[in-house]
């Protein structure tokens, strides 16, 4: 008999999602009776504001929405797309120019596939979010991480992408605000990144699901209002997901030229054809109603930040930059490397985090998931009174 054909060795290559397989072992915990505390999951505590839930409820009444739409999505919510994107990135699309996804993942995968092809390289501005790197070697891209540290607030500079840019290089992906760091690009450093990549014809992939959380009056400058020109090598990601608390809601968007995104809507035709009828219907109440409790959940993730970047600046050992977006810490730990806690004398951030889980039962994620070893992510995506007694653990664990 002759043996099974092997599976796809594209696929066998590409690693488990870092930050969700550490987020189910804390739950797995808290499930065995364990108090764990978990920051690993980006994901909003808050419900659903009530008038998104309400205009889904009354979505679900109607037939129209029991049948197939179009593959690229609702034209309200595409008009709706449309209107944000003026409005937070400056930049003035057609909805033809837009297509809705299942959730920012399927938009990331999509944008990669659309503007990679065999063996191009991408510069992937390091610490990176975990799914980028898997993303563009399904699209048979490479990687090409360019690190910057906790020194540079995590932020590249163009003299690093220069030096990393072969003539293989075809794409750039820029996120500000940033997963994992919550570090936001200043509109003069945007601005010079987006010059030098318009000088060298290269694609431009930004994520922008943070864009409308900062902090101390800092402002998200979208790439494509900061050098207008750039737009036509530029794909845009952004959703719902992170603003309004709809994560399980599943509706993201890819924005860009219209060549790109007719060939990203033939893919999705094949791939997926349209997202749910209701959490379409949902995420265009999101866009076009009332703005006020996006904004007190932001000023709720400004108050924790604050609360968290204070608290751990108190453990020694930890260099904690002060995080201006998205909801989370990205604290360098490498002081607490190679010392002894509680018998264990951790070397690598990885190991740090396990001895983290299961000394002081907090669950973190470690820098290993996003790029070099030495740092850890903390989402305080959280309520308060635990988002406290978690840091309060870690203070105790890292006594001296």
């Amino acid at each position: 008999m002759t043996e099974r054909a092997p599976l796809s060795r594209k696929l066998s290559a590409i690693a488990e999602s870092a930050t969700l397989k550490v987020d189910a072992k804390a739950k797995a915990l808290k499930a065995d009776g364990r108090p764990v505390i978990s920051y690993a999951a980006g994901e909003p505590d808050f419900p659903t504001p009530q008038f998104i839930v309400d205009a889904a409820a009354e979505a679900l009444t109607d037939p129209a929405n029991y049948r197939y739409t179009p593959a690229t999505g609702l034209p309200a919510l595409r008009e709706a797309i449309a209107a944000k994107t003026l409005r937070d990135s400056g930049l003035a699309v057609s909805p033809g120019q837009i297509i809705v996804t299942n959730g920012g993942k399927q938009s990331v995968y999509q944008a990669f596939q659309a503007v990679i092809n065999p063996g191009d390289e991408v510069l992937l501005p390091t610490p990176y979010w975990t799914t980028y790197p898997e993303a563009i070697r399904l699209a048979d891209g490479t990687p090409v991480e360019v690190f910057a540290g906790a020194d540079q607030d995590y932020k590249v500079t163009v003299e690093q992408l220069e030096a990393a840019r072969t003539d293989r290089t075809t794409v750039l992906v820029f996120v500000s605000p940033s997963n994992p760091t919550g570090s936001v690009y200043t509109a003069e450093e945007t601005r010079a990144i987006a010059e030098w990549a318009l000088e060298h014809g290269i694609w431009i992939v930004s994520d922008e699901i943070y864009q409308n959380l900062t902090y101390d009056g800092v402002q998200a400058t979208s790439i494509v209002q900061a050098l207008p020109e750039i737009a036509n090598q530029t794909i845009l990601v952004n959703g719902v997901a992170k603003t309004y608390a709809m994560t399980g809601w599943r509706v993201g968007w890819m924005v860009g030229p219209a060549d790109a995104i007719k060939i990203a809507g033939n893919l999705q035709s094949h791939l997926s054809s349209n997202v749910n009828n209701v959490a379409q219907r949902g995420a265009i109440a999101a866009l076009n109603g009332p703005q006020d409790e996006a904004e007190a959940m932001r000023e709720a993730f400004d108050r924790r930040r604050r609360l968290i970047v204070s608290e751990l600046s108190k453990i020694e050992g930890l260099v904690v930059p002060n995080s201006t977006g998205a909801f989370y810490v990205y604290p360098d730990v490498q002081g607490l490397l190679g010392r002894s806690w509680g018998g264990v004398t951790p070397t690598t951030s990885l190991e740090l985090a396990d001895l983290i889980l299961d000394q002081a039962e907090v669950a973190v994620v470690p820098g290993e998931a996003f790029g070099p070893s030495g740092y850890i992510r903390m989402a305080y995506a959280l309520g308060d009174d635990q988002l406290l007694e978690g840091v309060q653990r870690l203070q105790r664990l890292f006594a001296s």
